[in-house]
């Protein structure tokens, strides 16, 4: 269970309410800081978590915490889905995202829709799978909002979840937290012209909880045959379940 909430701007007011300002703020350089951040690797992780949707063949697949669709994109190319709704509470994120799609001739295919991951605007047993990239770090209460996602998945529905984990291999834990603490906050102050939202980044990936953990709150929230795999040597990963 995630004991601290750790928040943006280290003020009053809610974390879901500073996280969309956070992301608002980031919004026109979110692309170009996760690739020159991560050195392209985020687009191999986001390939490996869709591949493990490919045995179940989801037709109708909801991406929750889309930002600016780029995993939503990525589905659409693995996979022959009819129809994919991808979420999220910030909407300058979503303009991003809506551009990236006119562009690329997917408008038709993905919908992208403002909403509350904890609250989705949705029917009970409506999709055939569910994802979330690096999203349910910012969930306000993670509880309710994998709830939400157990509920709008139909039966027999699979979640799949991408998310940053914490390395434990001396001594790349060591470089890596260096790198995460130090480095890439610098570099995302000077680039995002938001100071705190690197900075965030490698504090709530402190306290999330992350592995065996994050899979106690899945099978705590209805999910079953959950399972994970650790990427890149522990920078992130890959969770699954079935509803």
């Amino acid at each position: 269970m995630e004991k601290t909430t750790v928040k943006p701007y280290k003020k009053d007011g809610s974390k879901k309410g500073q996280v969309t300002k956070m992301f608002d703020n980031i919004a026109p350089y979110y692309d170009f800081l996760n690739r020159f951040l991560s050195l392209g690797i985020d687009t191999i992780w986001r390939k490996k978590a869709i591949s493990k949707l490919k045995t179940k063949n989801p037709k109708i697949v909801l991406d929750v915490a889309t930002g600016t669709a780029d995993l939503a994109i990525e589905i659409s190319k693995q996979l022959k889905v009819d129809k994919i709704v991808g979420l999220d509470i910030a909407n300058e994120m979503l303009e991003v995202g809506r551009k990236k799609l006119k562009r690329k001739g997917l408008d038709q295919l993905i919908e992208l829709q403002l909403g509350d991951s904890e609250n989705l605007p949705f029917e009970d047993n409506t999709f055939d799978a569910a994802t979330v990239a690096f999203g349910v770090r910012n969930f306000e209460n993670l509880e309710k909002g994998l709830n939400e996602i157990y509920r709008v998945l139909k039966k027999g529905g699979q979640i799949v979840v991408l998310e940053f984990s914490r390395p434990t291999i001396f001594p790349f834990k060591q470089l890596f937290n260096f790198y995460f603490k130090n480095i890439l906050p610098l570099i995302g102050r000077f680039t995002s012209k938001d100071p705190k939202a690197y900075s965030y980044l490698y504090e709530s990936v402190q306290v999330f909880p992350d592995g065996e953990n994050f899979l106690s709150v899945l099978k705590q929230t209805g999910f079953s045959n959950t399972k994970s795999q650790a990427l890149t040597l522990g920078i992130c990963t890959i969770y699954t379940g079935i509803k």
